[in-house]
């Protein structure tokens, strides 16, 4: 129906943006996010993250990634599963030797590095196409961080990064969409709670 044509026509809308974003600006932007999500208080105080590694057009995650992990912090990557159509969290150690191409060439850790309980998350780092002011995201489409969000504590941070490009008046959400907290971007952060 509608909702499923303007989901279609706000992911094509803002992957176009994205991917058209020069990569010196990227760059740039990516700094600017990872430097405003490490001087969170609900960043700097989790003990377990769960983060994300750069796809395609997406901002560059890996200085997060690198100070997460400098700094002490169990660092969680998300693995699909191609049977339970789940992400399995596993812990990473190294993103250079732990992380392989896996589902849709999207970097995910080795299944062999350990498993992260969901309970133990304290801190995610959400992904997604679009964001809008209200907090509602869109993601790719497979639904994964949609059946993963509602397993998490309560207490872990649900925090995106994104480009400003990315960012929409209005997010076609569907009932079972988990709102995230905040989005931060190379130019501020907006917090949602």
């Amino acid at each position: 129906g509608i909702r499923l044509r303007n989901v279609r026509f706000t992911r094509q809308r803002v992957l176009a943006a994205r991917d058209a974003l020069p990569p010196t600006e990227r760059i740039a932007a990516s700094a600017a996010i990872v430097g405003r999500i490490l001087a969170r208080p609900d960043f700097t105080s989790a003990r377990v993250v769960l983060l994300t590694l750069p796809f395609g057009s997406e901002w560059d995650t890996l200085a997060l990634v690198h100070t997460a992990l400098a700094t002490g912090k169990t660092v969680g990557v998300p693995r699909v599963d191609k049977v339970t159509r789940m992400l399995e969290l596993h812990a990473i150690a190294d993103p250079e030797c732990d992380i392989v191409a896996g589902y849709r060439d999207i970097p995910e850790p080795l299944s062999a590095r350990p498993l992260i309980s969901c309970d133990s998350v304290d801190f995610v780092l959400v992904p997604g196409v679009a964001f809008d002011t209200e907090g509602r995201r869109l993601g790719y489409g497979g639904g994964y961080y949609d059946r993963l969000l509602p397993l998490l504590p309560r207490r872990a941070a649900l925090v995106a990064g994104a480009f400003e490009v990315q960012l929409v008046a209005q997010v076609p959400a569907a009932s079972h969409d988990v709102a995230i907290e905040a989005v931060v971007t190379e130019s501020r952060a907006r917090n949602f709670k």
